[in-house]
């Protein structure tokens, strides 16, 4: 196919992989554990990937019909194909065919160090990341609570009601595949509900009001804090509170012994990316899809 031909010794390919993605984690700011952490899980189901070269550099893609980060299939019954590395100059069509080929409806990348040749697949995500001030201190007036577990069934619904509305807005999926994702995902993240080690709920209380919620999971990854939700409720946006629940992020990463906070915003939410982007959040990976 164009001159393209599969790499039967992977060796010389993988290695040379790890080091350019070590070195966008690093780039980005990640500790060396939290680096190999990334790439670690980068790397999942490796063996199953198939790589290519013409000559130029290098191609390997996967078919896949279960879930994984950045919005997979799971219970969807969408079968994706993902293109992990392309540095080969003719690499993109021949990726694309090969995925189209057998059967996929989608193709997905994640990406590292920006865009680059896949600036027009549009974007369904980003995983972002900033350093916690060592001892952070909530605004003046805000108070923070834990979520008591009569409060955890309403918490839930609304979560999951607006995890599904995120992945539609994104272009991701189909309303009904979302639907199954966000079923899937809750249960993977939550299968403990209230009690799941490592997660954390919260109730953030201003104007003698509950003004949002916060949810998020301790030692998500080396020395980091994911921070699943920072909502703030709706009639109580435009003062000052999403800057507010970023400073409870913060301190709950603090509260949790870890020095990060990561989260992932999806595509279509431009008021979240500028938000992010001003608080000093750095992107460590992009998630662009395109359908076939």
């Amino acid at each position: 196919m164009n001159g393209i031909e599969i790499v039967p010794d992977r060796d010389v390919w993988r290695a040379d992989f790890e080091a350019r993605a070590l070195a966008g984690y690093r780039s980005a700011g990640c500790s060396e554990p939290l680096a190999r952490a990334l790439l670690e899980r980068a790397e999942r189901g490796i063996e199953d990937w198939t790589v290519a070269t013409d000559g130029t550099g290098w191609i390997a893609v996967e078919l896949v019909g279960g879930d994984g980060d950045g919005g997979g299939t799971g219970a969807t019954g969408v079968t994706v194909g993902r293109i992990h590395d392309l540095t080969a100059a003719r690499g993109r069509p021949w990726a694309e065919r090969w995925c189209a080929e057998r059967g996929a409806e989608r193709v997905e990348v994640r990406l590292t160090g920006g865009p680059g040749a896949f600036a027009d697949y549009p974007l369904r995500g980003r995983n972002m990341m900033r350093a916690a001030a060592e001892r952070p201190e909530l605004p003046a007036g805000l108070t923070v609570r834990p979520l008591t577990e009569e409060e955890y069934p309403g918490w839930l619904a609304g979560e999951q009601a607006a995890y599904v509305a995120d992945i539609v807005r994104s272009g991701a999926l189909t309303p009904r595949q979302a639907r199954a994702k966000s079923d899937e995902d809750f249960a993977r993240y939550l299968p403990q509900g209230h009690r799941t080690p490592g997660q954390a709920f919260y109730a953030m209380e201003a104007e003698g009001k509950v003004i949002g919620t916060g949810w998020v999971n301790h030692g998500f990854l080396p020395g980091v804090t994911f921070g699943f939700s920072l909502e703030v409720y709706e009639e109580f946006r435009g003062r000052g509170y999403g800057r507010a629940a970023m400073a409870v992020g913060e301190w709950a990463t603090r509260q949790g012994g870890d020095e990060a906070m990561m989260l992932n915003v999806f595509g279509g939410n431009e008021v979240a990316m500028r938000l992010y982007d001003s608080a000093g959040f750095t992107v460590l990976e992009e998630f662009r899809s395109i359908d076939l």
